[in-house]
């Protein structure tokens, strides 16, 4: 059953989800009750997200605009932030999710409409860690939020074991602050923009499979259609050569990327 955007029809923003049955008892798949902030605007898909999430073993913080949802981030503690853009406006949504990603490193999943790219293609550029298109299939929201939370953990044990500087080139990272450079100019990288380039730096003049990548980064083990990968190494590319730099990730038709100084 799907979470349908459309509400022209029925003005109703639940649409086709009214007879989605809900999970009986929290999935062993989510452990340790982790804590999801959620925003959405409208009240209905609100409410329904917040019975499905805590259905399926979530603890779930809701908020009604931006300043309560950046008071809520801290007060409880969350690990992970839902923005529904289409209830929220994608303006504020948008605003919302950059002033979010400056004050936390949790992942953020967005909810974007199916036909709005530039949408989606803005809200990873404002430090999203991924996107669902609207209408979408509860199930693989919930793992979105599962991989995203294993990316997570990833993540964090790749910061624990690995410290000081990756480099390759003029390209430096400081994995302990989290800063990177491209020769004396400093970069501004989203949240995984940063972990992607880092894996690329761990691993230069390798070939890297979109599936590597996904699995690796973010923690997905599958993701059919998204094209998560190719729209974050782009924000990637606009920022390693903003400068007029040469470029560093290249192409490689029908295989992946690979970092390295010529193409």
């Amino acid at each position: 059953m799907l979470i349908d955007r459309s509400l022209s029809a029925t003005n109703d923003p639940l649409h086709e989800i009214n007879a989605l049955p809900l999970p009986d008892s929290p999935r062993t798949a989510v452990a340790s009750e982790p804590r999801v902030l959620l925003m959405a605007h409208e009240s209905r898909l609100a409410c329904f997200l917040d019975r499905a999430l805590a259905a399926a073993g979530y603890r779930v913080e809701r908020a009604v605009d931006g300043t309560h949802a950046l008071a809520a981030l801290e007060a409880c503690a969350a690990d992970l932030v839902l923005v529904d853009l289409v209830s929220a406006g994608v303006t504020d949504g948008l605003e919302l999710v950059r002033q979010l990603r400056v004050r936390t490193g949790v992942p953020i999943l967005i909810a974007a409409a199916e036909d709005a790219v530039e949408d989606r293609i803005a809200g990873l550029d404002a430090g999203a860690d991924d996107y669902l298109s609207k209408p979408f299939d509860l199930e693989e929201l919930l793992a979105r939020m599962r991989a995203l939370l294993r990316g997570r953990a990833l993540a964090t044990a790749a910061a624990d074991t690995r410290h000081g500087l990756l480099v390759y080139a003029d390209l430096r990272l400081d994995l302990d602050t989290r800063e990177a450079w491209r020769g004396e100019r400093r970069l501004e990288l989203r949240h995984k923009g940063f972990e992607l380039l880092a894996y690329f730096l761990r691993h230069p003049r390798l070939v890297l499979s979109r599936r590597q990548l996904l699995e690796q980064v973010w923690g997905y083990q599958f993701l059919g259609e998204s094209n998560v990968i190719d729209v974050t190494i782009g924000h990637v590319r606009r920022v390693l050569e903003a400068g007029g730099e040469a470029r560093l990730i290249h192409t490689v038709r029908q295989s992946g990327y690979i970092l390295r100084t010529r193409g």
